[in-house]
């Protein structure tokens, strides 16, 4: 509205126009610190990434040709295996290896 003193329901509710104004520039502000939805790692991260995160093991020592079980995998450090995100994804594989255990799978 241009003044809320205008008779009528909706002058009171509404913005004038340097409050839509303000509102606008705030939305705007909340977008970019949103940013555009992607994940990406800053430089520092990269440096501790490997220290940082973990890999999947083994649990035990496994046999090639052995399928891979619950109780056969691990997460431990460091994070420059295979991530622990595709757990789900390595049951019941078949090993094409032998693999010690806290090797990385």
């Amino acid at each position: 509205t241009m003044d809320r003193t205008l008779p009528g329901p909706d002058h009171k509710a509404s913005l004038e126009p340097g409050e839509l104004k303000d509102m606008v520039a705030g939305i705007r502000a909340v977008e970019r610190a949103l940013g555009d939805g992607k994940k990406t790692s800053r430089p520092s991260e990269i440096k501790n990434m490997a220290i940082a995160r973990k890999s999947l093991v083994a649990a035990r020592d496994l046999a090639k040709g052995e399928t891979i079980t619950a109780a056969d995998l691990k997460a431990k450090r460091p994070g420059t295996g295979v991530s622990p995100m595709e757990y789900w994804d390595r049951l019941g594989q078949i090993l094409d290896r032998d693999v010690a255990e806290d090797e990385l799978i």
